[in-house]
This record gives structure tokens, sequence and C-alpha cells, in this order.
């Protein structure tokens, strides 16, 4: 079956034959959202510059370098910092192009498991899109919880450096952060769409301008305590535990892996975006190479004011990017970075809030969810879907119960990025297998190389996968267990149980709601 990005009179979605419509759309892209089996049923507010904006922010390059600076510290040290962030990036890029081709060509909210509806085989179509859904969702919501436990981390790390280490925050005083931030995120991803757009402007403004400015200070301020050309670059230690020391460098990869994901964020608003075909694409090319290019920046940067490794690593702040600005700019310096810094990590969960919240929406209109009809609805003031939202942040406070844990944020990340890069890969294997002749390119497509793109993108994924399931030391303990596994098999159990007693009968893929006039009334009920 093939999705066309042109008007037509007559369209097939799952076998249906759509001849007339409810309502008739405002413009072309509610007449291509028609096509693919959906009513408009958002404002589409976001512009061009709004939408790269939003796919930039989802990512917080300076707060998520940030957070994650242990992992490249651990394996590698200068070499895990500097060429454990450039190498992935290119693997990445393959994985985002492919990404940008199909959205192009289908536009939609539902986003990655309506690709690999479309593009399986009709047999197993169904089937397609239940894995690739709820690995997405899996991947959506631990990544909003890592986020912003890494937000409150950031907090945590501001008092004990304000204190002069005098205030040590407990795991449970985390939590309650933790629990204080999902809840102003619920609070900001409920908001209308034109307020979630306008804000993205800041978001990306604060984002740039804190990563250049952390960029020139930590070159500037650390002086003659630099360390050489060489050592930035070609530096190695391994702290991890792990005998071999390739093995140990790949764990390096966590970082960047973590970083850049979300950026499937321009999909999932695609149906509140101007210009969908060509705007969703181009702000997930320059989101990702955005991020890319400014992370490494910073990582060189971090490498060249990293005097010692080993002092870094046994500091007393949660995390080791604070003990470096500490040690870089002093303690007035240090809080005025991390406040920034603090605000964009802020901000990017509130951006992974309405990424997250639009796919629960999108999964539940296509009856995927226990309670779909509760997560489907749309709040008719704001246009929003605010169950969907709070669904979200009550999921994401649950996971960060593995806040206790020794290994939470290696289990966070890993969870997020195993779910998230699933879901990436199974519609581009299927666009590389079953679904050559099905897609009908948009605005953006790859041309006759999105097969070699293609089989890059996935061996990548499945090299990750299995890499982000080891634990980060080779001996390893209940508390410091890398707790992924455990997140991913449970979703996995759950709904490989759900399909084969009880989905299979019912779950056929995305479904129309074009002709469907209940759909907009309903929805818009609180």
């Amino acid at each position: 079956m093939s999705i066309s990005s042109e008007k037509q009179p007559e369209v097939s979605v799952n076998n249906t034959s759509i001849k007339d419509y409810s309502t008739s759309p405002r413009n072309a892209d509610d007449t291509l959202l028609a096509e693919l089996g959906y009513k408009a049923e958002f404002k589409r507010e976001f512009s061009m510059i709004e939408t790269i904006a939003f796919a930039f922010s989802i990512m917080g390059v300076v707060a998520s370098v940030s957070s994650t600076f242990s992992f490249p510290l651990v394996s590698g040290g200068h070499v895990g910092m500097v060429w454990g962030w450039l190498i992935p990036c290119f693997f990445v890029m393959a994985v985002a192009s492919s990404m940008a081709e199909l959205v192009s060509s289908m536009p939609t909210s539902a986003g990655l498991y309506y690709f690999s509806a479309k593009l399986a085989p009709p047999k197993y179509s169904a089937l397609a899109s239940w894995i690739t859904g709820w690995a997405n969702i899996t991947g959506q919501v631990t990544l909003v919880c890592s986020i912003d436990f890494t937000c409150a981390q950031m907090i945590t790390t501001a008092i004990a450096v304000s204190s002069d280490g005098a205030t040590i925050v407990s795991s449970g005083a985390t939590y309650g952060i933790l629990l204080a931030i999902l809840f102003a995120h619920g609070l900001v991803c409920s908001a209308a769409t034109n307020v979630l757009a306008r804000l993205n402007l800041f978001y990306v403004i604060v984002n740039v301008g804190t990563t250049i400015a952390a960029i020139i200070a930590l070159l500037v301020c650390s002086g003659d305590n630099k360390v050489s050309t060489q050592d930035a670059f070609t530096m190695f230690e391994n702290n991890t535990g792990w005998s071999n020391n390739g093995w140990a460098f790949l764990l390096a990869f966590t970082a960047p892996m973590w970083t850049l994901t979300g950026y499937d964020s321009a999909a999932h608003i695609a149906e509140e975006v101007a210009g969908a075909q060509r705007t969703a694409p181009i702000a997930i090319l320059v989101g990702v190479f955005g991020t890319q290019v400014l992370g490494w920046l910073l990582f060189i940067a971090c490498s060249f004011a990293t005097a010692s490794v080993a002092d870094l690593l046994s500091g007393a702040l949660p995390l080791p990017m604070g003990q470096l600005f500490l040690d870089v700019l002093g303690k007035r310096g240090m809080l005025a970075i991390w406040s920034l810094i603090i605000v964009v990590q802020f901000v990017t969960g509130a951006a992974q809030g309405v990424d997250a919240s639009r796919v629960v929406f999108a999964f539940a209109r296509d009856n995927a969810l226990p309670g779909s009809r509760w997560w489907k609805r749309i709040n008719r003031r704001t246009q929003t879907p605010v169950n969907a939202v709070w669904l979200v942040m009550t999921g994401a406070a649950v996971c960060g119960l593995l806040g206790f844990s020794a290994a939470a944020l290696s289990s966070l990340a890993g969870a997020s990025v195993i779910g998230l890069y699933v879901s990436y890969a199974t519609p581009i294997f299927l666009r590389i297998t079953s679904g050559r002749d099905k897609l009908v390119p948009g605005t953006f497509s790859l041309g006759r190389w999105y097969i070699p793109i293609g089989i890059i993108a996935v061996a990548w994924v499945s090299f990750i996968v299995v890499l982000l399931l080891f634990p980060p030391t080779q001996t390893t303990t209940p508390a410091g267990m890398n707790y992924a596994v455990v997140i991913i098999m449970g979703v996995f159990v759950f709904a490989s149980i759900s399909w084969i007693f009880s989905a299979h009968k019912w779950f056929h893929g995305p479904i129309k709601n074009i002709d469907d006039p209940r759909s907009s009334l309903e929805g818009k009920e609180l």
C-alpha cells in the first residue's frame, strides 16, 4: 500500500477507502493528514524556526553533556570525551536522515508506529506497529524521568557547592525534588500550543547561549592548568573495572547516545506544525547536527580543562561536571553557569514532556493503551492532550524510584536510549526490506541512498542496544546493577502477553478517524 504526499480523491488507510471527509480540511497540511486517516485536532502554530528550536531544545546539549559527563570520564578519560562523542555522531546522523525521510512522507503525531504499520507486510502490520509504539513510549517516559532526575541532581549539586559541602542532599530528598520538577512540567506541558511554540524560542536561546558560554569559560578560565593538545585528544584512562580497554571505551558512547535522543519530536508535533512535510525533516536534521557540533566542541573544552580525571571522579558532588566548573571557575563562577545549565535542563525536560504526551495521545487515539478513551482526550480550552501529559508524568515518577539505586543514571539512560532507538530502527528496517515500494517520498528524500544509509542505521542500533544492556563495571552488585534490562524486559513481557492473549484480536494498527464525527466531540470533553 502506498502513502501519497499529494492530494488524492481516494486514499487507502487500513484497507479502507476514504471517499469523503466529515469536515473540509483547512489547508494542505490538514488535507494530507486526512489522507493519512486522521482528523486535524490541533492548532498548527509551530513555525519552521519554532519547530527547529523544539527539536534542538529537546536534546539540551550543555545540560545533557553535564548530566552524562561521568560516562566518558570513566570510559576513556580524555579519549572518551573527544572521540567517544564524535564516533557515534556519524551513525546517529544515518538514523536521523532515514527518519527525516519517513516524516516528510507521513507527517502525523503517530509517527514511528504509523510508519511501521504502513511499511510492514500486511500480515504483520499491526504487530510491527504494536512493537514500535510500546518501545517508543517506554523510551519517551524513561527519557522524561532521566532528564528530570539529572535536573534534580544538578539542584543538589548547587546546594552542596553553595553550602561548601555542609549540605549533602539524600536520595529521598532528591526524589522529592524530582517529583516537584515533574509536577511543574505537567503544568507547562498542559499549556496551549501557541504558548508552547513561543516558549521554544526562549529555550533555544538559553540552550545555545549557555553552551557557548560554558565552552569559552572552560577554555579561558582554565589558564595554564589546561592539558596539552596531545593529552586532550589522545590520553586514555580506563576507570570502568572492565579489563578490556576497547570495551571500556565503547561504554563512553552512552553520553552521546542519551543526548542525541528525542529528535523524533518533530514527527510527534507534526500535526501542530505549519508546512509539516518540509518543516519536520529540516528540524530533525538541523537539530541533530547542531547538537552534535556544539556537544563535540564542549567536550573538547572539557578535555582541555580536565587536569585530573581521577580528581573529578573522586569528588563529593553528585555530578562530576559540577566539580569541573568548581575547579575552573571557583564557587561564584560555577554557581552562575550552573544555574543557567539547570534552566536548560528544566526546559529540556519540558520539551520532552510535550513530545512524550503527543506519543501517548497518538497511541491512545488508535486505542492501543489501557484506558485509551481517557488518554486521547483533547482539552477544550488548551487544545492539548492534558490527560496524556499527566499520565507521562506519573509514569516518570514511578521510574524515578530507581533514583535510590547507585546506577540510577546508567539504568534510566540505557532504558530510554534502547526504547527510543528500537522504535527508530524498526520502521527504517521495514523501509529497506518490505517497504521499498510502499513509500511515496515527501519533500525530503534520500533517493537511491536510502538503502545503504538505512543498513548503517539499523546495524548501529542493533549494536548500541546490546552495549547499553551491560553493567558499568565488570563485577556488579544489586545496588550497582544496570536496571535498564529490567525496565525494557518488563515492558516487553507486558506488551507480549497483551498481544498474545488479547491485543492481536482488536488492535489492527493505526485507525482512521476522519469520518468519525464523534472523534473531536468526545476528545475535547474533560
